[in-house]
């Protein structure tokens, strides 16, 4: 009986001892959960982040490019600083500063790593990098901030910034984390999911000291991140550069496209401000500034400035009229001075020599005819339906609508139908007529446009009837793979056999009204304008141009705003004839009219009321 007790309470013992043997096999063996538990406080989990795609212009010159920088990470609970004063010296913080980031840091997660300091420089790095194993709980992870080759392209680049809340609420796909950074404006917002690459995870063994040891594991549970692709832009950058210095000091803009493409070859908003600025430590200090700044220079001009497009729309009340049939090309119109103030003498006028005098009175008949055809027996009421068709036909060329550029921001301006002037007039539904809008037949009134919508019917006229959807990025580049991006085709009337004296008038406008810009052996086809500035003071209206050139074969459609300038055939005339030049041939020729300094020394504001 005794022996058979002693046989039981040893195969209990054994029966215990196995199953101690079991559990000890798969907590160490099979199940990691306690080895991984044990050893978390000497593996850091470190995000690496992808080298953001680069920029660069349509010659392959570098734009935007990346920086390396570091953040200081601390895992609250492992910290161990036995002389505070000295981390605070060797960071350059006050003790205060140390306390209330440590603060922060608890309050996020004791166990986590999180930014202490972030966007330390390179040469911060390698001043505390050999000090580190004096900190426990504290490591350096590296990523990288913008940096612009030139001070230009502010609002066309855009700038990058931390992701907020609101960000990470929106954020469906759950790829931004807190301290994450993001496209805020510009090319950095709209190509951001093209530019940002995907993060990988490394996890490194670390000792009791802080220093790294190696990969946990052999970096078996690592993923490598994924640069993102880099954006061939469409931008000449030393034409850019160019641009922006002839407009310093002013207020403006300028846009320039290559017609047989769409591809933005110039994009000027004045004034502006150094990219640079709004890169890595320096967005904080710079930010208010600039955002504050009353001339506006996050404001984009090109693209959000909306202006009356004055005496350059006159193109478009011609083509209209042509496509309508309502006029030809060489049957004279005889025009007297009764209707509109005039620049251009009474006389018979057809297209050509109507756009070469830009006479007030031979448009306002031309947009008359659109108006008016006779399709009702109301006056009134024909005249709504004649708006009707010509406002859906002005929209054909671009006004009216966002032009689809990729970046945001765009405006589509103002271009007034029937029901925009039934809501003016309520009460009166059927009381206006022609004789309330005829302003509209000289660029004025309610019309709005941007410097981009001009600058693209420059183009439109250039290609003798349509355009393709203006864009900055022309192709992606991924490791030494291109893809080419494609661009929607816009017809803007029935034909274009009529264009040829557009053409020829924009030619002879150009010698008759903007002596200054001619250039004597690139024949620019062009229109000047006033674009009225809506303040009834001694201000100057402001100064249009639009052109391209050369006429017979053009490389380059161009629109430029100078605001409070006056006269078009001045400074902004100038302006476009500088930059045509530049591009076409390179460099600007010396003639005895030195248009550069009349350009930069703002000479143009000399004897503007005598200009013609």
């Amino acid at each position: 009986m005794l022996e058979n007790r002693r046989y039981i309470i040893q195969g209990i013992f054994i029966l215990i001892g196995v199953v101690f043997l079991v559990k000890l096999f798969a907590l160490q063996v099979v199940d990691k959960t306690y080895q991984m538990k044990a050893e978390r406080n000497i593996i850091h989990t470190i995000t690496e982040y992808p080298f953001r795609g680069l920029m660069y212009d349509r010659n392959n010159k570098l734009i935007v490019y990346n920086e390396p920088i570091y953040d200081l990470m601390v895992v609250p609970r492992d910290v161990s600083v036995n002389d505070t004063t000295e981390f605070c010296q060797l960071f350059e913080i006050t003790e205060e500063e140390f306390v209330a980031n440590m603060k922060k840091a608890r309050s996020y997660s004791p166990v986590k790593p999180s930014a202490f300091l972030k966007k330390l420089s390179h040469e911060k790095y390698a001043k505390i990098q050999d000090h580190m194993y004096q900190f426990g709980g504290f490591y350096v992870n590296p990523r990288t901030v913008r940096r612009y080759t030139q001070p230009i392209l502010a609002n066309e680049v855009g700038y990058i910034g931390e992701v907020s809340p609101q960000d990470l609420e929106k954020d469906t796909t759950d790829y931004y984390k807190s301290g994450d950074y993001k496209g805020i404006t510009g090319l950095e917002e709209h190509y951001e999911e093209i530019l940002r690459g995907e993060r990988g995870v490394s996890r490194k063994v670390v000792n009791v000291n802080g220093i790294e040891k190696g990969n946990y594991r052999n970096g078996e549970l690592d993923t490598a991140s994924i640069p993102g692709k880099n954006l061939i832009t469409t931008i000449d950058l030393d034409l850019q550069a160019y641009a922006e210095k002839l407009m310093a000091g002013k207020r403006g803009s300028v846009v320039a496209i290559e017609p047989s493409t769409g591809e933005i070859l110039v994009m000027v908003s004045a004034p502006s401000y150094d990219p640079n600025q709004l890169s890595g430590k320096n967005f904080g200090k710079y930010f208010d500034e600039i955002k504050n700044d009353t001339t506006a220079p996050l404001f984009n001009r090109a693209i959000q400035a909306k202006y009356p497009p004055g005496s350059i729309f006159k193109t478009v009340q011609a083509l209209i009229a042509l496509d309508e049939g309502v006029i030809n090309t060489t049957d004279p119109i005889k025009v007297n001075l009764n209707n509109l103030g005039d620049h251009a003498p009474a006389g018979l006028y057809d297209v050509s020599r109507g756009i070469e005098y830009s006479s007030n009175n031979y448009f306002w008949e031309v947009m008359r005819r659109t108006v008016n055809q006779g399709l009702s027996s109301s006056y009134f009421t024909d005249t709504h339906i004649g708006m009707e068709k010509w406002a859906e036909a002005v929209r054909k060329f671009g006004f009216g609508n966002k032009l689809g550029l990729d970046i945001k921001g765009e405006v589509p301006g103002t271009v007034p139908d029937a029901d925009y002037y039934h809501k003016i007039y309520p009460k009166e539904k059927g009381s206006w007529a022609y004789s309330t809008i005829y302003s509209l037949s000289i660029g004025q009134g309610e019309l709005e446009v941007t410097p981009l919508q001009v600058a693209n019917l420059a183009a439109i006229i250039a290609n003798r009837g349509y355009y393709y959807t203006p864009h900055l990025v022309r192709e992606l580049e991924d490791n030494g793979e291109v893809t080419q991006l494609e661009f929607e085709k816009h017809y803007t009337g029935k034909g274009d056999d009529y264009y040829p004296a557009i053409i020829d008038g924009m030619t002879k406008a150009v010698k008759r009204t903007a002596g200054r810009a001619v250039i004597s052996d690139i024949t620019i086809a062009g229109k000047t304008g006033t674009a009225e500035n809506g303040v009834k003071d001694e201000t100057l209206d402001h100064s249009v141009f639009m052109a391209f050139a050369p006429a017979e074969d053009p490389k380059i459609a161009i629109a430029v705003y100078t605001e409070n300038s006056g006269w078009g055939g001045g400074a902004s005339a100038v302006t476009a004839s500088l930059i045509i030049e530049k591009y076409i041939r390179g460099y600007i020729k010396k003639t005895w009219f030195d248009k550069e300094k009349y350009i930069l020394n703002k000479e143009y504001l000399i004897g503007l009321e005598t200009e013609n």
